[in-house]
């Protein structure tokens, strides 16, 4: 009994399968003469029949079918184990805040993955700080002021805060040249709380309706419904601001 070479275990593999040589044929990208003669040379290797030719199709006889049981799973392992030799992929994985992730990195991932095709890249959209020690964090992107000990870091941006509302929302204004033009709107709170820093006089806050958020992507989308004014990162509203969704508001005194 000869040792069955591996194209003709692939053949016959495909053959048990698809129970059809032409079926089998078309997965293997030959003729279907060139899988039936596969097949017959490894039966007269083993000196045993495997199928059963029918009228219409292939059936296995009980050693066949014995066969290719194993047949099936030595490939498998083959196959897994040839994967297993390819190079993984180069992988970053970068940890930054919800809001900024879902205003600024998103819509710029496409082509940046453009421009560096066979790279994947994973995001972990979290306010907590990175421990690149244990969380398996590449790179972050955090609000801060350097030195950072321990870590290399690259300057992003400034921050620049902007109040920003839906056209309709604004056009109930005028003119506004002092935030008391304003009293009366709602004012679109996120979790860092930026207008406190503008309404720090005594009973200034109770002239506005307030409504708060825990992250500043979702202050921005009430603001594009027009439910009120927010007051957040420029960076995060470019977009909004350049296709009319929103407009920036100048309180003169108070926000540049």
């Amino acid at each position: 009994m000869r040792r069955p070479n591996l194209n003709r275990l692939a053949m016959f593999d495909a053959a048990a399968r698809h129970l059809n040589f032409g079926l089998a044929a078309n997965e293997q990208n030959v003729t279907q003469g060139a899988v039936a003669q596969q097949v017959r040379g490894l039966e007269a290797d083993l000196q045993i029949k495997l199928f059963i030719r029918l009228p219409r199709g292939l059936a296995l006889t009980d050693a066949g079918s014995r066969y290719h049981d194993a047949v099936s799973s030595a490939l498998s392992i083959i196959d897994e184990a040839t994967e297993k030799l390819k190079p993984s992929p180069p992988r970053i994985t970068l940890s930054l805040p919800p809001s900024l992730a879902v205003k600024w990195l998103v819509p710029r991932l496409p082509g940046f993955q453009d421009q560096n095709p066979g790279l994947e890249i994973a995001t972990l959209a979290t306010e907590r700080l990175a421990d690149f020690r244990t969380d398996g964090i590449d790179l972050a992107i955090r609000l801060g002021t350097p030195p950072f000990p321990g870590l290399e870091s690259r300057f992003l941006c400034r921050v620049h805060l902007l109040p920003v509302c839906s056209p309709a929302y604004a056009s109930q204004f005028k003119r506004i040249e002092n935030l008391s033009d304003l009293y009366g709107s709602r004012l679109l709170e996120d979790g860092h709380s930026p207008w406190n820093r503008h309404l720090g006089r005594p009973g200034v806050r109770d002239r506005f309706k307030v409504l708060a958020f825990n992250h500043s992507s979702l202050a921005i989308e009430a603001a594009i419904d027009g439910q009120g004014i927010a007051l957040v990162p420029e960076l995060l509203v470019r977009q909004d601001l350049a296709q009319k969704r929103l407009v920036a508001l100048r309180l003169c005194g108070y926000i540049p």
